[in-house]
């Protein structure tokens, strides 16, 4: 069964229901995707570096650059479809008691973070555009000349990208929170 919007199995109010504006859905949801794959390819490379050291006394270089990179890349990668699943870690204590008494006043609360929400990510994206700009003009890169390099402006993108999409992501929800706050229903 599926749920009505802003209303949670418990007959909750809820910033977190389907469907999105703009597929924003399915284009966060190719881009958790993407990141479970990341972290399976990170399993690889871990395990195929662990075999090498331990059988044939031959790590796998650069394993250490490239997992630092892609643990930021998956993070940001997973940022947006996690928030808008409702699995961002949070506390719910208070904001319980204030769905209980006063609904509306609750939706406006969570309206509140979630514009907060917004406002961090996009100066994430201020932040970190300059940065890319910069990693692809000069070609910067993590790791040693002559042993192992990786170029870091494409950590910087997914970081760009991803916050972009969680920041389009908060105003989303912040959008369906003061509605209903207006609007007083559940």
């Amino acid at each position: 069964m599926e749920l009505e919007a802003g209303v949670d199995s418990a007959g909750k109010a809820d910033s977190y229901g389907r469907p999105q504006p703009f597929r924003l859905d399915q284009i966060t949801g190719v881009m958790n995707a993407l990141g479970t794959v990341g972290i399976f390819g990170l399993l690889v490379l871990i395990n195929v570096d662990i075999v090498g050291r331990s059988v044939f006394n031959s790590p796998l270089r650069g394993t250490t650059e490239l997992v630092s990179l892609a643990i930021v890349g998956i993070v940001f990668m997973q940022l947006p479809n996690t928030l808008w699943a409702g699995r961002f870690v949070r506390a719910e204590l208070l904001i319980d008691v204030v769905v209980a008494r006063a609904p509306r006043l609750a939706d406006a609360i969570q309206g509140l973070f979630h514009v907060i929400g917004a406002a961090i990510m996009a100066i994430v994206v201020m932040a970190v555009t300059p940065e890319l700009r910069s990693a692809w003009e000069i070609g910067d890169y993590v790791g040693s000349l002559g042993d192992f390099t990786a170029p870091t402006w494409p950590i910087r993108l997914i970081t760009v990208v991803g916050s972009a999409f969680t920041c389009l992501t908060y105003i989303c929800l912040a959008l369906a929170d003061f509605r209903r706050a207006l609007r007083g229903t559940p």
